[in-house]
């Protein structure tokens, strides 16, 4: 790091454990607790965005997960679970309350007595498409102190981690199967 560049809160635990503990290598920590913080705040700043639309980001996310999967906007619960990284009991709570706000309806599957499917109402819908526009407009906004350069290269680097720690994304056999019942 050069002296003329801006110091973060982890440039000052880096430093304190060069002076307790000089023999040890600490450039891991500059990663991982840099990601840790800027998650953390991320987090906070998306969540302050969605409070002002009366909205909590698990809310968004559900929401979201059910726009993206296409029309009809349909999933099953063990999908939407999946696709959320949220326990079945956890989705059931949340079910429960976007549906008492009539954003998301529950139906038993016809085909699959024992499924139960997902799926956006016209308010549910209308709201997730207003809501994604800000959303994407207020991420830009928190990667503004990025180079385009910068924000080309992070996700690759990042995809790089992921991956390496074993995200490799949905199972890419059941979602092209999905699709294919979809048309």
């Amino acid at each position: 790091m050069t002296t003329d560049e801006p110091h973060d809160g982890v440039d000052v635990i880096i430093s304190q454990w060069q002076r307790a503990r000089p023999d040890l290598d600490c450039s891991p920590m500059e990663i991982i607790g840099r990601l840790s913080r800027v998650s953390r705040l991320l987090e906070r700043a998306i969540k302050d965005h969605f409070s002002l639309h009366g909205v909590e980001p698990w809310e968004f996310d559900v929401l979201a997960t059910l726009l993206r999967s296409g029309p009809p906007h349909v999933l099953s619960a063990g999908e939407l679970s999946t696709a959320a990284m949220v326990s079945s009991a956890a989705l059931t709570n949340r079910i429960d309350q976007l549906e008492k706000r009539g954003l998301v309806d529950r139906a038993v599957d016809p085909a699959h007595r024992r499924r139960v499917l997902i799926s956006l109402t016209d308010q549910g819908l209308s709201l997730v498409n207003r809501l994604v526009e800000h959303h994407v407009a207020n991420e830009r906004r928190l990667l503004e102190g990025l180079s385009s350069a910068d924000r080309d290269q992070i996700p690759v680097l990042l995809r790089r981690l992921l991956v390496s720690l074993g995200d490799t994304g949905p199972d890419m056999e059941a979602e092209a199967q999905r699709n294919q019942n979809v048309r």
